[in-house]
């Protein structure tokens, strides 16, 4: 079994989602969204850092993936945005886990077979996904797909390693 953390980062509201990944099949674990407190961006970066590695701390993933950053109309949005994913990842790999990143529009194509999908459709078909009893929360749901992405991918490199590794015999 494999268990996975996946994030999509913001500089307001961080979501995270924890999924189990057995003989290829997902299970949910637990997801949420951080609310970043007003402050100096210093301090919200710190709150991202410690939120994001205690959740590690207690689910103890094996593996990571992040949303990329899509380059915004607001060069400053943007730039707290690129700041928050970073706090996101040094919290991953100061534990131990390799991280994998993904733009939006591969994990759109991943949940929902469509990379220009809006929010409204990832978080149903993350309800669905893992038949969840309500729709997750917008930012939760994204950090789902991103779990659900990378397992997707992960997937597919077994399969082409195995195949390359036939072929090579």
């Amino acid at each position: 079994m494999v268990r996975l953390i996946g994030i999509d980062p913001g500089s307001r509201k961080t979501g995270y989602g924890v999924i189990d990944v057995h003989a290829h099949q997902h299970r949910y674990v637990a997801a949420g969204v951080l609310s970043v407190p007003k402050g100096e961006l210093a301090q919200r970066l710190e709150y991202i850092f410690t939120e994001v590695a205690e959740i590690v701390r207690i689910y103890q993933p094996t593996e990571a993936a992040v949303e990329r950053v899509f380059m915004n109309r607001n060069a400053d949005s943007a730039l707290k945005l690129g700041q928050a994913r970073g706090a996101a990842i040094c919290a991953l790999v100061t534990r131990q886990l390799s991280v994998a990143e993904y733009s939006a529009k591969q994990v759109k194509q991943a949940i929902v077979g469509w990379g220009g999908a809006d929010k409204a459709q990832i978080q149903q078909m993350v309800q669905r996904i893992f038949n969840l009893d309500s729709l997750p929360q917008e930012d939760a749901a994204d950090a789902l797909a991103v779990a659900v992405c990378h397992c997707q991918q992960r997937i597919m490199r077994q399969r082409l390693k195995q195949v390359t590794e036939r072929v090579s015999e």
